[in-house]
């Protein structure tokens, strides 16, 4: 079983559609405000802020993408991805939050309603896979992880056709299918309820 599910993730890892990655690091974006290309925004109610800020501990050595707002679901999308099949990933740290510590990236979304995400949470120490249809949120697997909080960590999902592998520091957590959305959408990052998270080295690549 193992080596199936290596061969699986190497499968989707070496694909010659990855060849391409764009990293995103926040460095050329002005202080306190939403980075440019971005859509700063949130799944539900509330109210999200995204702001770009400086952080000496950041693996880039320089700006960070920050939410510190509260919202049911906070949501960043780069505006000009249209990505079917290939990979999202970024660095993460969370800093804070009584409800939930959460960092996520987001793939194939329509909007900031309808989209896949796969998180990590500090204070639940676990990797979860979700899908969001119309702002509603139905968690699809999980697996128990430590994530420990104020520590960068990394998050990706590789992902073809109906096929997702969630990685956490370089270590799969979740193999998982599912055909909800089968279109090209954008990527980006998630956070949940009160969480304080910054993001780095945001990269993605795949068409």
């Amino acid at each position: 079983m193992k080596h199936m599910i290596s061969v699986a993730v190497a499968a989707l890892t070496a694909a010659p559609l990855l060849a391409q990655t764009m990293k995103v690091d926040f460095k050329s974006d002005q202080i306190g405000k939403a980075p440019a290309g971005w859509t700063a925004t949130q799944t539900g109610s509330g109210r999200a802020i995204w702001t770009v800020e400086k952080d000496a501990t950041a693996p880039s050595k320089g700006n960070v993408l920050k939410q510190s707002g509260t919202a049911t679901y906070p949501v960043c999308l780069k505006n000009d991805t249209s990505v079917k099949d290939g990979a999202v990933e970024v660095k993460f740290k969370s800093i804070s939050g009584k409800e939930d510590e959460a960092g996520g990236v987001v793939w194939r979304a329509k909007d900031s309603n309808n989209y896949y995400v796969a998180r990590a949470n500090a204070l639940e120490d676990n990797v979860t896979i979700y899908h969001t249809i119309n702002s509603r949120r139905t968690e699809r697997k999980r697996a128990n992880v430590k994530v420990t909080g104020n520590a960068w960590h990394t998050l990706r999902v590789d992902f073809q056709g109906n096929h997702f592998v969630v990685s956490f520091d370089g270590k799969q957590a979740i193999d998982w299918t599912d055909d909800t959305f089968k279109d090209a959408g954008k990527v980006g990052v998630w956070t949940k309820a009160d969480s304080v998270t910054e993001f780095d080295d945001f990269t993605y690549s795949g068409k």
